[in-house]
Parts: C-alpha cells; sequence; structure tokens
C-alpha cells in the first residue's frame, strides 16, 4: 500500500497547519525531512530540508504515531508547519519526491481508517457531518454519530438477534423427529419484536438530513406582497432585490440562516398569479409552487386566506397606511420596514421546527441508515410466521440489514453460513 500525505487543517493562510503522513513509508520520508524522529507521541522541534536540495523548508513540531493505534491504523506522522501556502506547498514538494509516497485522494485518510478498523461506516459519516457542522445542534448529532453512539446502539441490537438466532439454531439442530418448543419460540418472538419496536422508534424520529440541509421556509403570496423585503430582514442583508414593481421576483433566491442554533434555508419565490402571457414568470411561478410542495413550513403574506391549509398566514408590511389592523386569520403581523414582528416571527419558525429536528435523546439517522433500519424492520415482520424456518430466516436478513449500516459486511458471509441449510427446506 502506498503512503500517503496532505494538509489535515483548515485552508491556508494560518498561523499552523498540519501536514499529516501515513503508511508504511511515512516514518522513513519524515525521517528524511527531519533528519531524525522523536519518541512516538512526544512532539519535537525539527528543521525541515529538502533532501534533494538540502534547502531549508520550515521549523515543525514533528509527532511520531507507530501502527495500529493511530487514526488511519497505520504509521502515521504529523508535520505542524507554520500555515502559509509557500511553505506548506514546499514541504508537500519534498514529500512528493520521497519513493512511495503521494498525496492522498479526498477522504482517503479517513477511508484507511474504515478500511483498518479504526471507525466504523456510521462513524465516518458522523466525522463527515462534524467536519461540516455550522450550527451546535449539527454539532452535537455529529459528535454523537462520531463518537459510536449508533453504532453501539446497532451492536446491541444485533448482539440480541445473535443470541436469538443461535438458540434457534440449536433448536433446529435437534428438532429432526419434533418441532421446536413452542415456548422456545415464543420467547424469541417476544425479544425479537422488542429489538424490532426500539428500530422503529429510531424510525419515528426525525432524520438528519434536516439538520444537515436545514429547515426549509418558502415565503410564498401574491406579486408585491412583501416576500424579499421580509427575506431580508429575516437573513439580515440585501439578499433578494426589491422593488415596487410586481414580479420583480421569477426565480427562487435561497439563504441559509441559523438561528437558535437550528440551521433554516429561507426561500424567496416567484409571486403567485395568473401569467399566461408571461413566459418567463410563468417558470418562476411553476418554481416557486415546486418549493412550497417540499417545504417544511411555508409563509403566506397574502391578504386572502392562503390557498393551502398547512400554510401560515401572516399580515405583511403592517407599517403600510391602511393596513394597521390585522385581519382575520393572520397568526402575526410583521414590518420588515420598521422590524416589527420580526422577532415574534423566528420565535414561531423556531418553535414551529422543534418537531422536524431530532432531539437531543433522538439518534439522528441519515437516509442510508433509515434505509437499511426500515430493511431490518420488515424483515423482522415475518416474525410471526407459523414456519420455524421463516422465523430464523427473519433473523438472519435483519442481522444483515443491521451490519450494512456500520459497513460490517463480514457479518454477512457468516450468517449465510449459518443459516443457509436451514432456509433451504427441511
Amino acid at each position: 500500500m502506498s503512503t500517503i500525505f496532505a494538509p489535515s487543517s483548515g485552508l491556508p493562510p494560518a498561523a499552523i497547519s498540519v501536514i499529516r503522513i501515513s503508511g508504511p513509508d511515512a516514518f522513513a520520508a519524515a525521517r528524511a525531512l527531519a533528519g531524525g524522529l522523536p519518541v512516538p507521541r512526544e512532539a519535537r522541534l525539527r528543521t525541515l530540508r529538502d533532501p534533494a536540495s538540502g534547502d531549508h523548508l520550515d521549523s515543525a513540531l514533528v509527532l511520531v504515531f507507530p501502527a495500529p493505534n493511530t487514526a488511519t491504523g497505520e504509521d502515521l506522522v504529523e508535520l505542524h508547519v507554520h500555515g502559509g501556502r509557500a511553505v506548506i506547498a514546499a514541504v508537500e514538494a519534498a514529500l512528493a519526491r520521497q519513493p512511495g509516497l503521494r498525496r492522498a485522494a479526498p477522504g482517503e485518510f479517513t477511508r484507511r481508517a474504515l478500511t483498518n478498523g479504526r471507525i466504523d461506516l456510521a462513524e465516518a459519516e458522523g466525522l463527515g457531518d462534524l467536519l461540516s457542522a455550522e450550527t451546535e445542534l449539527q454539532r452535537r448529532a455529529a459528535l454523537a454519530m462520531a463518537d459510536g453512539t449508533l453504532s453501539r446502539q446497532i451492536a446491541d441490537w444485533r448482539t440480541t438477534l445473535l443470541g436469538l438466532a443461535a438458540r434457534l439454531e440449536a433448536s433446529l439442530d435437534f428438532s429432526d423427529e419434533a418441532d421446536v418448543d413452542p415456548v422456545l419460540l415464543d420467547g424469541i418472538r417476544d425479544e425479537a419484536r422488542a429489538v424490532a419496536s426500539a428500530i422503529e422508534s429510531s424510525l419515528s424520529a426525525p432524520a438528519v438530513e434536516r439538520l444537515r440541509d436545514g429547515i426549509r421556509v418558502v415565503l410564498a403570496g401574491p406579486p408585491n406582497s412583501g416576500k424579499s423585503t421580509l427575506l431580508n430582514a429575516l437573513a439580515r442583508r440585501e439578499a433578494a432585490i426589491v422593488s415596487p414593481i410586481a414580479g420583480t421576483t421569477r426565480d427562487r433566491i435561497e439563504v441559509p440562516v441559523s438561528r437558535a442554533g437550528i440551521p433554516f434555508l429561507l426561500t424567496d419565490t416567484a409571486g403567485l398569479r395568473d401569467s399566461a402571457g408571461d413566459t418567463i414568470e410563468a417558470i418562476g411561478i411553476d418554481r416557486a409552487s415546486q418549493a412550497i410542495a417540499v417545504a417544511d413550513i411555508v409563509l403566506w403574506l397574502g391578504d386572502q386566506a392562503p390557498p393551502e391549509e398547512r400554510m401560515l398566514p401572516l399580515h405583511a408590511r403592517a407599517d403600510v397606511a391602511g393596513r394597521e389592523n390585522m385581519p382575520n386569520g393572520a397568526m402575526l403581523a410583521v414590518s420588515a420596514e420598521t422590524g416589527s414582528g420580526v422577532e415574534q416571527l423566528w420565535e414561531l419558525l423556531v418553535d414551529r421546527s422543534a418537531s422536524l429536528i431530532p432531539g437531543a435523546s433522538d439518534m439522528a439517522l441519515n437516509q442510508r441508515q433509515r434505509a437499511h433500519c426500515q430493511e431490518a424492520l420488515e424483515a423482522l415482520n415475518d416474525l410471526d410466521a407459523s414456519d420455524e424456518l421463516v422465523v430464523a430466516d427473519s433473523l438472519r436478513r435483519a442481522n444483515i440489514a443491521l451490519a450494512r449500516i456500520t459497513g460490517d459486511v463480514g457479518i454477512e458471509a457468516m450468517l449465510d453460513a449459518l443459516f443457509s441449510r436451514f432456509c433451504i427446506g427441511k
């Protein structure tokens, strides 16, 4: 296997940049630049020189981590160099000239950690979310995943199901002349149903994509109803063009905003009206309808009743003369010009979002993980079958589905071998 290197810290320029080297030639390459290596896991200051020319590259802290107890499971070296672009480029160029070394592909350090068993697939996904987290809720959910919260839960479920499978297998081994003990089979069913109930509870929690992508809040209404002005007030910047000319907004304008630690994606849309004579505006209205269809929350700014019951009616432009009185049905009067009602609107949005995002005690599953949990749950639906072979196959398929969540694919062959002789027929 080749030895890889790449910066593992943020983009330069910065005060310090960490260049990571991982693989069988990591120590030799670092020694060629630093002249000597410190004892493992002790940082020491070393002068880095280009082995080819002897040129002074930088003064750096060098740390050495022998395999297998490293981030990647391989021999690993960290060079803590000054974070200027030229310094990093010079050190990387010198490393690239070393035998057996190449620049790491995107995500390759994490891939090697996964391959070498340092983390599992669910933890790797959590690490990716943690690196991109921008809000407190995103950080908490990602940290729980990266720390193995889901992996431990999956392991508990699989331990239970594997134990039940072993008990059923033992019973099947001695059932040539008699059926499996009904009391034993009922007990196996009850314990497996408890696992199914726990999986179902996890699936009932909101998906992690709401934390990653944001709660989709769409501002809808007729032209000149104040949508763009309100969007700018909520975003606290001039994100959308505001004009007294009806139909100024022709396309969707999306603005990510964080409030109370919750990520939101605010969407301004074209005014809804009959636009048969304007092809471009018709396209904008169609896109507005599409945005409304997939929105989590729709704010209706029209004076008339909203076309859909799920829309939240607002009394917009409350500062305009003649609009002081809030009409019946409107939930809140807002004025983007004066700021009146904007904070109350944010409180309303945060409150409505509480049921749309994972809570502190929820396992925030992503789409892939939810699909495998659903697969396991569907497999356990066969627990009530009268044929014990079908029950055995149900446990087998549920275990395989859960194993896919953590990337523990090796267990699949074992399970197939374990139950193949029972599930062909007897």
